[in-house]
């Protein structure tokens, strides 16, 4: 079995870069995103001069990741604050994106609401536009404090549940510092896990359509220096049979009053493998990654990629001839199913971690409950 071995020495961050930041140049503000769509052979970096340009990021995958987005959604309203454009046609813009990704949405509107109040008590434009700086920084800052505790409680539920330490853990998508102003969500639990000498080994999906797991949670796990394997999606279901899996961490995208669960698309076949082989299946998301106005996952809407994610595969520096800008390896003409999240019910998540602490039964009283007590602790 192809694997991949622990390194000694210290951790590294899965980059060497930053994945998003402000920066204002003399020719004005930027957002400058680190470009995720050229992961894993070359650390590239996309350069935002106005919303439209970060609406083409988002859409295009070079900014992911349901807390990331978050943070850029906050991010391109304060620019186009700050360029002088409209900020309601920009917050509109950004928010559409991507639908399914609930936090982009309450980034947008968390620093539309900043630059909205500047501008009612009085302020100038100016003023409104450091004002809905001010509000993306807080976002970004907060998003990395919550990915530390999520570690935290995400581990102590690990060890809850399986005593002694030793865990493989099998995890979907791409959940680290590469969707977070932190260290992640489900991956940081299993970096804190790793931290502590109680990862006994990661199992990576590989993640169709667009490999997010091989090419960038792979990424980071080696950068981190985590014993990991790589696998492909459909061969899960052989590691469950042979009893090498002993918890599913995931991420979220959207997580609806009632606990269902939205998450990239493959998530859901892992829940009923895991509920068959008496495996914990747990997501990892902060807060913000609820919303009470979904009321069940019928209600999440699903965003559907193009066909060409599924006909066609990308390679650097090879010559391209499909559609999208790949390489075909299915007929001309071929129409492909390509939603890029499917929906877990709750009676089939273990526990739902927050930084807030975890659910476990997922119920829409307890996630209510949750909720409430994180706006308290948010107000004092």
């Amino acid at each position: 079995m192809a694997d991949q071995y622990a390194r000694t020495g210290e951790d590294k961050r899965s980059t060497g870069m930053p994945v998003i930041r402000w920066e204002e140049p003399p020719e004005g503000p930027v957002v400058v995103l680190l470009d995720q769509t050229r992961l894993p052979t070359e650390e590239v970096e996309r350069v935002c001069t106005d919303a439209s340009a970060l609406v083409e990021a988002i859409r295009s995958l070079a900014v992911r990741g349901a807390p990331l987005l978050g943070i850029a959604g906050a991010y391109g309203v304060a620019l186009a604050a700050a360029r002088g454009f409209d900020v309601d046609e920009a917050a509109v813009a950004l928010s559409g994106a991507r639908p399914t990704a609930v936090n982009l949405s309450v980034g947008v509107r968390r620093a539309a609401s900043a630059y909205r109040s500047a501008l009612a008590e009085g302020g100038d434009t100016g003023a409104a536009a450091a004002a809905a700086l001010v509000a993306a920084r807080a976002l970004h800052r907060e998003d990395a404090e919550a990915s530390a505790r999520m570690a935290e409680h995400g581990l102590a539920l690990l060890d809850e549940l399986l005593p002694g330490g030793g865990h493989r853990i099998l995890t979907h998508c791409n959940t680290g510092s590469l969707v977070s102003g932190g260290e992640g969500t489900a991956f940081a639990v299993a970096l804190q896990a790793h931290r502590a000498g109680r990862l006994r080994r990661l199992w990576v999906d590989e993640t169709r359509p667009l490999l997010q797991g091989a090419r960038l949670t792979a990424y980071e796990a080696a950068r981190s220096g985590m014993a990991y394997t790589l696998l492909t999606d459909n061969a899960a279901g052989s590691l469950f049979a042979a009893g090498e899996v002993d918890a599913v961490l995931i991420g979220a995208d959207r997580i609806a009053a009632d606990g269902s669960v939205a998450n990239k698309v493959g998530s859901y076949p892992l829940a009923v493998l895991a509920r068959y082989h008496h495996v914990p299946f747990i997501v990892v998301a902060p807060v913000t990654t609820v919303d009470p106005e979904t009321p069940d996952g019928a209600s999440i809407e699903v965003e559907q990629r193009p066909g060409y994610e599924v006909t066609e595969v990308t390679a650097p520096q090879v010559p391209v001839a499909g559609a999208g800008g790949g390489i075909p390896v299915a007929p001309l003409g071929t129409q492909a199913y390509n939603p890029a999240f499917d929906v877990t019910p709750p009676e089939l998540v273990t526990a739902i971690v927050t930084e807030e602490g975890a659910v476990s039964p997922v119920t829409a009283e307890a996630l209510a409950e949750l909720c409430a007590r994180s706006r308290q602790v948010t107000i004092s």
